[in-house]
């Protein structure tokens, strides 16, 4: 699966966010995006999931638009970063809900045996966000949007995660940004920087310093 999203401009009142956007995602592939802190990247997920509509965009899967938002075609699973899992709700709960076998979770994460039963509230932060992550990559959907997946996780869990991801990725789409990101470049094949409300693909890590989005001799 090819996925594409083109032309994109997102103001809020009168100010221009993104500007012509284009980002490319595939089977096989990780995509990273970087960019400070209000640049867009947030907005670009949820414009790509089709939770957010924007002055214009053009969503094209395999070559063909797709013109309603894209999670009505059951395309696309969006980890936001706030949790989406409701807080009363237990961890075998949330399993059977989201059709991901528990089985296979507690075998990746066994310290969560003792908390099958436990409500979601009553996990640690860095527990909810690892319980959310895996049902978004364990999902059914070909295309993959995260957001901050590493944030609030200890080294431990983000390594297991990295683990995943690359699993993953042999049958998925995923796109994934977040502020950490040394996570993001060891875990992705490509990169884009997305700065003054617009995408740049990056060939090289440098370029990361000549853009300024890293101070130079920060690699």
């Amino acid at each position: 699966m090819i996925f594409e999203i083109d032309n994109v401009e997102l103001y809020f009142a009168e100010k221009q966010i993104l500007n012509g956007v284009y980002l490319k995602a595939e089977t096989g592939k990780i995509i990273g995006i970087l960019g400070a802190n209000g640049s867009g990247k947030s907005s670009l997920l949820n414009i790509s999931f089709g939770s957010l509509q924007p002055r214009h965009k053009l969503i094209r899967i395999d070559k063909k638009p797709y013109l309603k938002p894209l999670f009505k075609y059951g395309i696309v699973t969006y980890l936001p970063q706030q949790n989406f899992i409701p807080p009363k709700m237990k961890l075998e709960t949330c399993f059977q809900l989201f059709k991901v076998e528990l089985r296979d979770f507690l075998h990746d994460f066994p310290e969560f045996i003792a908390y099958k039963r436990t409500k979601m509230r009553e996990l640690s932060g860095g527990q909810r966000r690892v319980t959310e992550i895996y049902i978004a990559l364990n999902s059914k959907t070909k295309l993959i949007l995260l957001d901050e997946p590493f944030s609030h996780l200890s080294p431990l869990y983000i390594e297991k995660i990295k683990g995943i991801l690359q699993n993953k990725k042999k049958e998925k789409a995923i796109i994934i940004t977040d502020h950490m990101y040394r996570h993001i470049l060891n875990s992705s094949d490509e990169i884009y920087l997305l700065k003054n409300g617009s995408t740049k693909l990056i060939d090289k890590v440098s370029e990361l310093e000549d853009y300024k989005y890293l101070r130079a001799g920060t690699l």
